[in-house]
């Protein structure tokens, strides 16, 4: 029996930057809005069941909560699952969970049934999506792969423009029962995008290896399914920290401004357009972003742009503190919604520049595990003050001091931690064998272009044939380089 083609990225394949790129970047653009933009569309929901259930509105906030913090928190199990078997499988499975969650729910005769259906279920059916598609994207795109993100990131808002008003039509037509039914069948969408998720694989003559050949390859050592040696990393930490901090005030404003809006006394209506505004700005700022990062001058310096969007982001809600009237806030969420587009399009962006692919799938699990903690911190944390003072601009306070210190953090770490540290001989040697993989996949496919063409003489072949050096060559050089090195700095050596 066949097992799961495990999509590693096998070394020496080069990202294609296009091609069957784009149909993986669709199906991450869907998975993207599917699991931002859900667990605040079924928020239009939360008056009928608290009608049919009998509960307050914070037992169903729970709902969205459980939601994200399945979506943050079973990172690592996704990793795992993902080194183990593969994107595709996991994605495909995912998608089943996410339907069967909510066609469960329709069924519901209580709110506890609820949070098994909707929050654990298709929360951890939304996960196994999420984490794997952005996996893909970063494994299809190199060069442009900051506007790829970019582009993936602009799902979130354009599914929630979609979503919420389709929520609110269905529950008025068929109630709420037969809006889970029906948004289940729509989840099914995501077994569709996981199909898309082709491995990339090397061409067919570097995987047919000759016997010698074969024999003098030692024995890879097993993968590992979590590699914790990303702590190792200054650069992953600084991020991991960062990004925590980041997370406990970054989803607050959205979760506040409406009722912001209300308490200065203006209608429902007037005040829901509000997200609305937001909603489109990030729409559009999301690509941009990713368009910015992509540039040849900028990209080198993505951290530094990530944490002047974090920095935007904290003015942004510290000025919109201090709002007093509708056509403040309606300033604020545009400025709001381009700070935000900006931290969307970016934070998975450099998170790939810092560890790099081979380690990508570990670093994004162990970061969001860190960020499930602040989520389900942060907005609770905020409506007990909010409890307390009875008024909003303390919220909105908090919310900018915290997302600024991140910005603080990042930009300081990296100024003061990794800016200026000497290159790391074992990486230049890593990066040796890497260029010298590359170089004999090109050969192997060049050898295999002349052996199909079988009309041109020994001697012309010979010529045709590469002439570079093996991987072994290569990284006797790099030692030898390292030698020389070392000997004119005095022996000095920065470990990273």
């Amino acid at each position: 029996m066949g097992g799961a083609v495990v999509d590693d990225g096998p070394p020496g394949v080069k990202a294609p930057d296009g091609g069957w790129g784009w149909a993986v970047l669709a199906g991450g653009f869907v998975i993207t809005g599917f699991s931002y933009a859900f667990p605040k569309a079924i928020s239009v929901f939360f008056k009928e069941l608290i009608r049919e259930f009998d509960v307050g509105y914070s037992d169903t906030a729970w709902i969205s909560s459980i939601l994200l913090a399945m979506l943050y928190g079973t990172g690592p199990v996704c990793s795992v699952l993902v080194n183990r078997f593969g994107c595709r499988p996991v994605m495909m499975v995912g998608g089943l969970f996410a339907s069967v969650g909510m066609i469960l729910a329709s069924f519901a005769t209580s709110i506890i049934h609820i949070y098994l259906c909707i929050g654990v279920i298709t929360g951890l059916g939304l996960a196994l999506n999420f984490q794997p598609s952005l996996i893909m994207l970063n494994r299809y795109f190199s060069v442009k792969r900051p506007l790829a993100n970019g582009l993936a990131a602009a799902g979130s808002p354009v599914a929630l423009c979609c979503l919420s008003p389709l929520g609110q039509a269905l529950q008025y037509k068929y109630g709420w029962r037969g809006g889970f039914l029906i948004l289940g069948g729509i989840l099914l969408n995501c077994c569709a995008c996981g199909a898309l998720m082709r491995p990339l694989l090397p061409p067919r003559r570097l995987q047919e290896s000759p016997p010698a050949a074969a024999e003098e390859k030692k024995p890879q050592p097993k993968k590992k399914l979590l590699d914790f040696s990303v702590f190792k990393d200054r650069g992953f930490l600084i991020y991991a920290v960062a990004a925590s901090i980041m997370v406990l005030g970054l989803f607050v404003p959205p979760v506040f401004v409406v009722s912001y809006a209300k308490g200065l006394g203006y209608e429902d209506t007037t005040s829901a357009l509000l997200l609305t505004i937001l909603g489109f700005v990030d729409m559009f700022a999301r690509p941009a972003a990713g368009f910015v990062a992509g540039l040849k001058w900028m990209r080198p310096r993505s951290v530094y742009l990530f944490s002047f969007a974090m920095l935007f982001n904290g003015v942004t809600d510290l000025v919109g503190s201090q709002a007093k009237d509708y056509t403040s806030l309606v300033i604020f969420c545009i400025f709001f919604g381009i700070s935000y587009g900006m931290v969307g399009a970016l934070q998975f962006e450099v998170l790939m520049t810092i560890v790099g692919t081979e380690k990508f799938p570990s670093a994004l699990g162990l970061v969001l595990l860190m960020e499930a903690i602040a989520v389900l911190l942060g907005p609770p944390g905020a409506g007990r003050l909010l409890d307390t003072t009875h008024q909003y601009m303390h919220v909105f306070l908090l919310a900018g001091c915290e997302v600024t210190l991140s910005a603080v953090v990042i930009a300081l770490g990296n100024c003061l931690c990794l800016r200026g540290r000497k290159e790391d001989p074992e990486a230049k040697m890593e990066m040796a064998v890497t260029a010298a993989e590359k170089e004999g996949l090109n050969c192997g496919v060049e050898e295999g272009e002349e052996d199909r063409e079988g009309e041109e003489e020994p001697g012309e072949k010979e010529k045709g044939k590469c002439n570079a050096p093996m991987a072994g060559e290569e990284v006797m050089l790099v030692e030898e380089m390292m030698v020389k090195e070392t000997g004119e700095n005095g022996g000095e050596r920065t470990d990273r």
